[in-house]
């Protein structure tokens, strides 16, 4: 079974922790909407680099708990840098060593992905 687990940085802020629930939220229901009934529903689970909890090993644990045969650590961060390239592979790496039957991988960042122009075009349209 498939699991997406949505990694965002984490902050001190209450909202921050919030908006990411409503965002699983929709992404399972989205996700829900566009997979058969034979296919399943894959599992979606959030988690925080830090600050915030769950962390991201939490995230990986529920995700295994819950029957996952295969892990897409899905980025919430804009662009890369050092969680992007150094830290959050690492973790990954040990979560892998951890599950060797789970497949893991990761995502790119959120940036890279074709559609953030017209993202952007939206957002200015209607500011």
């Amino acid at each position: 079974m498939k699991a997406i687990l949505l990694v965002s940085h984490g902050s001190r802020s209450p909202k921050t922790k919030e908006e990411i629930i409503v965002l699983v939220d929709l992404l399972r229901q989205a996700l829900k909407n566009c997979h058969s009934r034979a296919s399943g529903n894959p599992i979606v689970e959030f988690a925080f680099l830090e600050i915030e909890s769950p962390s991201i090993p939490e995230g990986i644990d529920k995700c295994v708990s819950q029957g996952a045969t295969e892990i897409v650590v899905t980025l919430n961060f804009l662009n890369a840098g050092r969680h992007v390239n150094e830290d959050i592979p690492a973790i990954v790496q040990a979560a892998q060593k951890k599950y060797p039957l789970i497949k893991i991988t990761i995502t790119q960042p959120i940036g890279q992905h074709p559609q953030i122009p017209n993202l952007f075009i939206d957002l200015i349209n209607n500011a």
